[in-house]
């Protein structure tokens, strides 16, 4: 017998970072589950039915506040949030100036505090669930291959998505996912002998592929996972161990 991995007829997910990846990756599973997608990212997701496209920046306020005002408007509900923006700051300590800094920080950590504070009233509404795109980055300590910042920020991430789960229970569960290395442009940037290092250092010696990730963020969303909550979970391929 066959068991759906995540039922969404009429239901709405707002996902951030939506054309990346892992964001186009989660909006396709999403969409295949009969839901609808409030997509936003800097740049526009392709039109297609089933997807409202906002475009603004997740770590500015103002933006933040417009979109989540502009996917409630256009659906009418909003259930879910999956978090998947982020950028990397490559370089060591001395390396990156404080605006640098910042940026990495905003783009993968205070944007998910606006984009959380300004949905917070839809997704209780709604009994919803949040799902944000961790690293084991934020596990093992980074390197200076995706920057201190980025080590830091998806530290917090986790820690943070702990926290809402506390705050927010028992009305919207709140987990991370702890990712590896996916299968994405991100990835481009790395020379082969350096890819091929992280697959030696994966136990699977394979990367994640995006689908995978948006699986996990599909069951984590679903009621198969209705007491999973604050929750970090592992989807490193090995690459580290709880």
């Amino acid at each position: 017998m066959s068991v759906a991995l995540l039922k969404a007829e009429g239901r709405v997910l707002f996902l951030s970072g939506a054309t990346g990846g892992i964001g186009r990756a989660v909006q396709e599973q999403y969409l295949a589950a009969g839901g609808r997608v409030a997509s936003f990212d800097l740049a526009p997701s392709p039109a297609r039915e089933g997807v409202f496209s906002i475009t603004g920046n997740a770590s500015d306020e103002a933006d933040a506040k417009r979109a989540a005002a502009e996917a409630l408007a256009h659906f009418g509900r909003i259930d879910s949030f999956v978090h998947a923006a982020g950028i990397v700051g490559p370089g060591a300590v001395a390396e990156i100036s404080a605006q640098g800094w910042r940026d990495v920080v905003d783009a993968n950590l205070t944007s998910a505090f606006l984009l959380a504070q300004a949905l917070e009233p839809q997704l209780k509404q709604n009994s919803g669930a949040a799902v944000f795109f961790g690293s084991v980055n934020g596990s093992h300590g980074g390197s200076a291959i995706s920057g201190p910042a980025y080590a830091v920020a998806k530290a917090g991430l986790a820690n943070f998505g702990r926290y809402l789960s506390k705050e927010w229970a028992p009305l919207v569960r709140v987990n991370t996912i702890i990712a590896g290395p996916v299968r994405t442009p991100m990835l481009d940037r790395l020379s082969p002998e350096t890819l091929q290092a992280a697959k030696n250092a994966m136990l699977t010696r394979a990367l994640i592929e995006p689908a995978e990730a948006a699986a996990t963020a599909a069951f984590l969303l679903s009621e198969h996972a209705r007491s999973i909550t604050g929750a970090s979970i592992n989807l490193s391929g090995g690459l580290v161990l709880d």
